[in-house]
């Protein structure tokens, strides 16, 4: 009896991750969808030098961070996934959530600077475990760029 409660707990509790999961995803990428539209306008580059247009523009540093949480539906998956191997697909959209929310907060510090490109991109991205180092708890990705900014246009 006690082994069935645990099982019957153990489905409520895939269940609620995999239907709570889902919902914050769909939501995540629906804000995620419309703020690309928003800033489309700004110029993303991972070129080392800006092109010949921007060369008198001032540059500055810009970043966006972000740290993902796991839910539990995806820490099961992923963990019946690696007994017999091939992607894991539920940490794929977790991923891809955390790369482009992190490019757009670094769009939106760019833009609040009022840059009109950035080069130079990078992402890093690093695990933080959870659960005593035996899975990943979230996932955390850095994107930063130089921002190349007009300068101002001196009146006389």
């Amino acid at each position: 009896m006690e082994a069935l409660f645990q099982f019957g707990i153990f489905v409520l509790l895939l269940g609620l991750g995999y239907f709570f999961g889902r919902r914050a995803e769909a939501k995540h990428y629906k804000s995620i969808l419309a703020r690309e539209d928003s800033l489309r306008s700004l110029v993303i580059s991972t070129d080392r030098f800006p092109p010949p247009e921007f060369m008198s523009h001032h540059s500055g540093l810009v970043s966006g961070n972000v740290v993902i949480s796991v839910d539990y539906f995806k820490q099961v998956s992923a963990g019946l996934r690696s007994i017999v191997g091939g992607r894991i697909r539920a940490y794929e959209s977790l991923l891809d959530r955390a790369r482009r929310e992190a490019l757009l907060r670094m769009q939106e510090q760019a833009h609040a600077a009022g840059a009109e490109a950035i080069i130079n991109t990078k992402l890093e991205t690093s695990r933080i475990s959870g659960n005593g180092n035996k899975g990943i708890g979230s996932v955390e990705v850095l994107a930063y760029g130089t921002a190349l900014i007009p300068r101002p246009v001196k009146t006389s």
